[in-house]
């Protein structure tokens, strides 16, 4: 089985957001992958490994597409076993979900996975779009928010588990297919691929990269590619305007009894 897993850069969660000239000011940010990407590559390795014989049944392909330092997050994918890598150079600020979709759409062409696997969404922009509008692009089947992932009919399809309000809903995918996934699709037990013993059960998480597989990632191929030579162009069509923090909120009340609550929400806060 080949998996194509698409990754972005974002800023680490923990930056104290700061705003200069109407934009977030990232000079000094911390780049990390993005938190849901970086379960899709651990879903992605579980999928094509034996994990208690240590071997591997499949490949592994990690794709960004972003400024030349995001190679720094392909080579920490790399490291935690992925097989190889693409780097699709663009900066940020040229890039909305659709020419992302289209570039992957791109990318996907090339490579004939038998599944994209990426994040239901990214924490910075928060759109949660891109792999819709892939699998739309692609007319292939899809599943978001993926909690657990099955192989059936001999690697030939999947059965996706999804928590919906009202429980639990399973979709079974002919393959290939696109599918987005949600954070619990890295819980101990949530990936079968009929390979590895039902009986292992995996840490919670997504693995660390070992000093091995770091020194390996070192290795292992990059390649390194334009939007231009994918043939793929065109500008954002949604544009970032203005960003702004939210009014800081005011202090609370402490009240000494239920009826001065509710006369308080009643007559000041007027919510009753």
């Amino acid at each position: 089985m080949k998996i194509l897993v698409p990754v972005k850069r974002v800023p680490d969660p923990e930056l104290k957001a700061n705003i200069k000239d109407g934009k977030l000011d990232l000079s000094g940010a911390q780049w990390v992958v993005n938190t849901f990407d970086e379960y899709a590559v651990e879903a992605a390795l579980r999928l094509t490994e034996n994990a208690d014989e240590g071997s591997r049944d499949g490949e592994v392909v990690v794709v960004t597409i972003g400024p030349d330092d995001a190679a720094v997050q392909l080579r920490s994918c790399l490291a935690m076993g992925a097989d190889r890598a693409i780097h699709v150079a663009s900066e940020d600020a040229n890039l909305d979900s659709l020419l992302v979709a289209k570039t992957l759409k791109a990318v996907y062409d090339e490579e004939k996975p038998d599944m994209v696997l990426l994040g239901k969404q990214a924490v910075d922009g928060d759109t949660n779009q891109v792999g819709q509008m892939l699998a739309a692009l692609l007319n292939l089947p899809q599943a978001t928010f993926a909690a657990s992932i099955e192989l059936a009919d001999d690697g030939k399809a999947c059965v996706v588990s999804r928590e919906v309000d009202a429980g639990v809903e399973f979709k079974k995918l002919p393959l290939p297919a696109v599918v987005t996934v949600d954070l619990r699709i890295v819980s101990p037990t949530s990936i079968t691929n009929g390979i590895t013993p039902e009986s292992h059960e995996y840490a919670d998480g997504p693995r660390y990269a070992s000093l091995k597989g770091i020194m390996k990632a070192k290795k292992k191929p990059m390649d390194n590619k334009t939007m231009a030579d994918l043939g793929v162009s065109g500008s954002p069509v949604v544009k970032e305007l203005e960003v702004t923090l939210p009014e800081a909120r005011a202090a609370g009340q402490i009240v000494e009894s239920v009826e001065e609550l509710v006369k308080k929400l009643s007559e000041e806060a007027k919510a009753l």
